[in-house]
């Protein structure tokens, strides 16, 4: 009687605690908060920030915070990476990340456990080719679901891009899920990130016998003249056609030179 009477006793305070803290609060108090554990790489070495606070540098390791969804920002001098990670009760969550000028020159996976079996792979390009253990596996995004627990190495590959491996130790009774972003190929960085410049060449008269230039109408001196050119002008070139050179003068108007009363500006 007693015993049941305490136990009553005991339910009701618990009762009365939820309703004063609310069931989180009560767990923080209780120390039965949920935790996950975050690891995180970086080349170089970054500044890490959690939810916009800054933690450390990395590598950087804390085995210690509350499960849940967090905004992960990297920051190395002027280059930068930020995403978006889940940390799972009892699990560790691990960020590895190469740093670069472009979101297309950067690279890295993300990896994460939960409850479950297998390995689920997703990836940016997505429709990337899967090689699991040196076998042809299929294309993101993919479930593999006939892997046994230990060591296992993903290749990664898309064409034009760089080829990346993830070397895991897969654990019983949990699945892994990893999010690989691939960078692309250098000769494709080129092409994608790098816009058209024109390169404007100009010249300068010298100092003639005459204190000019003939302006002709073509790249031979039986052309007629249709201009004359001061010693110290800088002209811009249009193109070239052996001792000649087809110019632009300040009021849009062309000619051919020849090059032997020029210098060639840098």
């Amino acid at each position: 009687m007693k015993r049941k009477l305490f136990l009553f006793v005991v339910f009701i305070c618990f009762i009365l605690l939820i309703i004063q803290f609310g069931k989180q609060e009560l767990t923080n108090i209780l120390g039965i908060t949920s935790k996950g554990g975050l690891k995180v790489v970086a080349l170089p070495e970054a500044t890490v920030y959690l939810n916009g606070l800054e933690v450390g540098k990395t590598p950087y390791r804390d085995d210690n915070l509350n499960a849940g969804e967090y905004l992960v920002k990297l920051v190395s001098n002027d280059l930068s990476w930020q995403g978006k990670i889940n940390l799972n009760k009892g699990t560790l969550s691990v960020i590895n990340r190469s740093l670069a000028q472009s979101i297309a020159s950067s690279s890295g996976e993300s990896l994460v456990l939960d409850k479950g079996e297998g390995v689920v792979i997703t990836s940016s390009p997505t429709g990337s080719k899967i090689t699991v253990d040196g076998k042809e596996t299929g294309e993101t995004p993919i479930s593999v679901s006939d892997l046994t627990p230990g060591s296992h190495s993903f290749d990664i590959s898309h064409d034009n891009y760089l080829t990346r491996r993830v070397d895991v130790i897969l654990p019983n009774s949990l699945s892994l899920h990893i999010n690989v972003d691939l960078a692309l190929a250098e000769v494709k960085i080129s092409k994608v990130v790098t816009p058209t410049v024109a390169v404007v060449k100009k010249l300068v008269i010298k100092q003639t016998p005459l204190g000019y230039l003939r302006l002709r109408e073509g790249p031979s001196i039986s052309s007629k003249e249709v201009g004359q050119v001061s010693a110290g002008e800088e002209l811009t070139i249009i193109s070239e056609s052996g001792n000649w050179i087809k110019v632009k003068l300040k009021d849009n108007s062309e000619g051919w030179v020849s090059t032997q009363y020029i210098q060639r500006l840098p």
